[in-house]
């Protein structure tokens, strides 16, 4: 079944649009999820809207509020946010061009899959994409979604365009905040230099199907025991970092070629499971 697609409308270069459908480009339909029960009977538990003068109130009956002052709200009917219209609400509008390297790491927040709605918006769409791919910048742009204007920064991805909503000023925290009280120090050049062999040695491409949610793993791991009835065992408390010399572990992480045991993770999993009864040999702290 075709994903839906979480905003239709236009994209708009100057006087050039096409109609086109957003779709978010994550999914979190296999994480692990554990629902509330009765600690008696197991039933689910239901969450029951209430009013704590009137009691139970049905969904029917619930309306949106702003609060003004404390327990003062100013009531806001569905009718009335509908009315709040933007351009933006129909119009993804491109209105300049940057530099990807100019906008702050921290401003980054979802990605979205932007797509021609329909064949006729093909053309139209490629020509936008194209045009972008060429100029090598980050298209910005803004639109109405989920009830608020949200910023937009588009780049090319293959046949099609990822749109990457961004955070505004207000949302990110001055790093200054947590960074201020760090004092200024200059490490010896000698431990930089190791510390920069040791990144040489981890040195690699991104493969994201090397990285997965080892705690969700050990959860599934632990919900497949429970079915079947398995009594789980307590699992040990992880060590502490041992506090030591910074030179001596430098030059100890500098001798164990993080690089190259990582190439050999593979060949070690492939003996595991051809040799089930080996004992995995043990590794240095």
């Amino acid at each position: 079944m075709a994903a839906r697609p979480t905003w239709q409308g236009y994209l708009r270069l100057s006087l050039v649009s096409c109609p086109v459908s957003l779709y978010t480009a994550t999914s979190r339909g296999g994480e692990v999820h554990f629902n509330m029960l009765s600690k008696d009977t197991h039933n689910r538990i239901r969450m029951i809207p209430t009013d704590p003068e009137t009691g139970p109130v049905d969904r029917a009956d619930i309306v949106k509020g702003y609060e003004i002052e404390k327990g003062q709200y100013v009531v806001v009917t569905g009718e009335e946010l509908d009315n709040v219209r933007l351009e933006t609400t129909r119009t993804l509008d491109i209105e300049r061009f940057v530099d990807e390297a100019d906008i702050d790491r921290l401003y980054w927040n979802d990605p979205y899959f932007l797509a021609p709605d329909g064949d006729i918006a093909v053309e139209a769409f490629s020509v936008i994409r194209e045009a972008m791919s060429k100029a090598g910048k980050v298209a910005l742009g803004r639109l109405v979604m989920h009830q608020r204007e949200r910023l937009m920064a588009l780049e090319v991805h293959g046949k099609g365009i990822v749109a990457y909503t961004l955070r505004t000023r207000g949302e990110v925290r001055q790093a200054e905040e947590v960074f201020g009280h760090i004092k200024a120090v200059k490490p010896p050049p000698e431990m930089v230099a190791i510390a920069a062999r040791i990144i040489e040695q981890q040195e690699g491409p991104f493969d994201p199907t090397q990285f997965t949610d080892r705690y969700e793993d050990a959860l599934r791991a632990l919900i497949a025991e429970k079915q079947k009835g398995h009594t789980v065992k307590v699992a040990e408390e992880p060590k502490e970092a041992e506090v030591i010399d910074l030179m001596e572990a430098l030059k100890r992480s500098l001798g164990q070629g993080g690089g190259e045991r990582r190439k050999a993770a593979p060949a070690r999993a492939a003996a595991k499971t051809s040799a089930p009864g080996r004992k995995p040999a043990k590794r240095r702290a």
